[in-house]
């Protein structure tokens, strides 16, 4: 069989940007000879007890947050041996953990920002005032969070607790790093068919105004994006082979994608990896795969063929 069902929605705050990822898989699909089924997930067990009418050979994972990337439904999927796109389990919830992550980058060799966490119990207000003397401004995020909901930027000590607020709206684990200065880049992994790991050409992202926020990642013509980026060829070598490290670090499969920072300097600081990317019409992974001569369609083909011919467990 050929039909896939794309999952996406869920119930995270990264919910639309899912339902627009998705709707873009299938549109994607069904346009070079998959049969694509759009299913807007709002409940794990609704799911389980639909699936043998799907009729589908596999499930391609467009969820964003929550269920989509901390290994809840990888191990629904794979408790029901129903084939599906991407990481497992284990390296969804470690990519989920920013905290955790960073320690496996930097264990690979990938440099990566100083931080510190702080919970509604321990807010570490303290250590916070002694990072704003070190580095002059701080970045707040959530720890499980993406697509940069609840972040804040902190340079006085009095604005941390309200930048804890915006986290505790969220979740109970807060993320505390030195800010980076410089540019913003995105490196995406994928997996060939015969196993080859292959990091594409790399994004360079700059926001005609303030910062790569929400609305400047999803709203069109707010990001100018150049790809393949017009870093020096050194800068660009490093990050690609640090988005390669940082894949196999967390064990992930198929693809994913890696956020950093490049200082003025050309230093290279890996924030994050996301195990179920965006797949939106502004999203980058997309534009990588164009660069590398890869059109949407093929690149999500050779994601399902490889996924699903990794043996799981």
């Amino acid at each position: 069989m050929d039909k896939i069902v794309v999952l996406c929605g869920g119930v995270s705050p990264e919910r639309e940007v899912s339902l627009n990822s998705g709707a873009a898989v299938a549109e994607a699909l069904n346009g070079c000879g998959w049969e694509a089924q759009l299913y807007d997930i709002k409940s794990i067990k609704e799911f389980v007890r639909l699936w043998e009418s799907f009729n589908a050979c596999g499930v391609f994972i467009a969820l964003h947050g929550g269920w989509g990337e901390n290994g809840r439904i990888q191990t629904v999927l794979e408790a029901l041996e129903i084939p599906y796109t991407g990481s497992g389990p284990e390296a969804s919830m470690i990519g989920m953990d920013k905290r955790l992550a960073k320690t496996l980058f930097a264990e690979a060799g990938v440099k990566v920002p100083d931080g510190f966490t702080a919970t509604r119990d321990c807010a570490n207000e303290a250590l916070a005032a002694e990072y704003l003397k070190k580095y002059g401004k701080l970045t707040v995020k959530p720890n499980g969070g993406g697509s940069t909901v609840g972040l804040s930027f902190i340079t006085d000590a009095a604005d941390y607790a309200k930048a804890l607020e915006a986290v505790w709206q969220l979740e109970d684990l807060a993320l505390v790093e030195q800010y980076i200065p410089g540019e913003e880049a995105t490196v995406a992994v994928w997996e060939r068919e015969d196993g080859t790991v292959e990091a594409l050409p790399a994004v360079h992202i700059k926001p005609k105004s303030g910062f790569y926020d929400y609305k400047n990642k999803y709203t069109h013509g707010c990001t100018e994006y150049i790809c393949p980026a017009d870093f020096s060829p050194e800068v660009n070598a490093r990050i690609a082979a640090d988005a390669v490290a940082a894949h196999r670090a967390l064990g992930c499969r198929g693809y994913s994608r890696v956020d950093f920072r490049i200082t003025p300097e050309g230093e290279a600081y890996a924030l994050e990896v996301n195990t179920a990317p965006g797949m939106t019409s502004t999203s980058l992974v997309p534009k990588a795969a164009k660069a590398r001569g890869v059109s949407f369609g093929d690149f999500l083909s050779a994601v399902i063929r490889r996924s699903f011919s990794i043996k799981r467990g």
